[in-house]
């Protein structure tokens, strides 16, 4: 029996060979592209930023959470490399502790910072518009920027061969008139006051007025400078004062007939000198109100005496 028994077959499924290589590193490299994409993404937008927006998104990310729903110090105004330092946080040394308890000067000094930063900032954005501007950029030799202890300082100067307006007048030039319309919407960036005063050199133009001196060239000037800001897009309420201050402080100090005497100055004001302006118009008004008052107090008061003083006669007879 064990003769004619059956052999026995055993089938076996076929392996089936496995691709070359291993395709795993194509999701490591879909996950790369993703990332770059995004990080390109990232500095696009950097790139079409604002610095006032730039300022504003690094703020939002250093602000604590806490501090932005209740209020309090923002990190960025503080003074230590590391918030929180110090020998022993709990206590005085430490940043956390220091910051409740600082002064009121030290908070300003940090708050004076913080907007100086932003000056900064509006200072580059208009050295990126001079640059970036063909109109602007063929003027830039007679533009000067510079932070100064009110603020951001824009002088726009004058030249033999361009004037910024026609000799004895206070009428804009054209091209003045495009470098100031230009400017104008740049200083709504801003909340910030602005101060603008108007120079000349020491020549004496009369124009056949013996009262019209530098000293009303120079106002008129300058309030002709606010108008062409405000036509090219500032707002109106921005301008806190408009000076003139004829040859007073030259710019060219070995040379009071230089060109570059004769310019306009804009000041976008920090908030300490624009308080100071501030309160300084404010005292006056003050004083101004109360002489008022005092005289209709004085005069109600002489008006009772000779009402009374006619009143006496009467009641004798």
């Amino acid at each position: 029996m064990t003769d004619h028994a059956r052999p026995i077959v055993v089938r076996r499924a076929a392996a089936h060979g496995k691709p070359h290589g291993n395709h795993s590193w194509k999701i490591a490299y879909a996950d790369f592209m993703t990332a770059m994409m995004a990080f390109f993404l990232v500095l696009w937008l950097l790139s079409t930023s604002t610095p006032k927006d730039l300022v504003q998104v690094a703020e939002y990310f250093r602000t604590p959470l806490k501090v932005a729903i209740a209020g309090g110090q923002k990190v960025s105004e503080s003074p230590s490399v590391i918030p929180g330092g110090g020998i022993d946080p709990a206590s005085k040394d430490g940043e956390t502790r220091r910051m409740r308890e600082d002064d009121p000067q030290s908070l300003q000094k940090r708050r004076d910072q913080l907007e100086t930063e932003r000056l900064r900032a509006l200072k580059q954005r208009l050295e990126q518009l001079i640059e970036n501007n063909p109109v602007l950029r063929q003027f830039r030799p007679q533009l000067l920027l510079d932070i100064t202890s009110e603020g951001l300082r824009i002088q726009i100067l004058d030249t033999q061969n361009r004037p910024m307006f026609r000799t004895g007048k206070a009428v804009v030039e054209p091209y003045m008139r495009d470098i100031l319309r230009e400017i104008g919407p740049v200083l709504n960036e801003m909340p910030n006051k602005v101060s603008l005063s108007g120079h000349t050199d020491s020549s004496n133009y009369m124009n056949g007025e013996r009262t019209y001196s530098n000293w009303e060239l120079s106002a008129d000037r300058a309030n002709a400078s606010r108008q062409e800001l405000i036509a090219g897009g500032m707002q109106e309420g921005k301008v806190l004062r408009v000076l003139g201050l004829a040859a007073t402080m030259p710019l060219d100090k070995n040379d009071s007939l230089a060109p570059v005497n004769r310019r306009i100055s804009i000041v976008v004001l920090n908030q300490r000198a624009q308080a100071r302006f501030e309160a300084e118009n404010a005292s006056a008004a003050d004083v101004a109100v109360r002489a008022k008052a005092g005289e209709s107090a004085q005069a109600l008061q002489q008006g009772m005496e000779e009402a009374t003083g006619a009143a006496a006669p009467q009641a004798r007879q």
